[in-house]
């Protein structure tokens, strides 16, 4: 199993802001973290690439959570 953090779906997204990655996985429809440890929230790997795969946010999109 991939456990991914904030950092490295900053990277899988093209080296997103924090702030933006931030708004990206509060978005409803984003995987749900599987943990929340003191180093923050991790997600199932192969859910984030299947979510950006389908959904590609590109940096011209609103940054609002919907």
């Amino acid at each position: 199993m991939e456990l991914l953090g904030l950092d490295e779906i900053r990277d899988l997204l093209g080296g997103i802001s924090k702030q933006r990655a931030t708004i990206i996985v509060g978005r409803k429809g984003f995987p749900d973290p599987l943990a929340t440890l003191s180093m923050g929230r991790v997600w199932d790997g192969k859910a984030v690439r299947a979510w950006i795969a389908k959904n590609r946010p590109s940096p011209t999109d609103e940054d609002t959570p919907g």
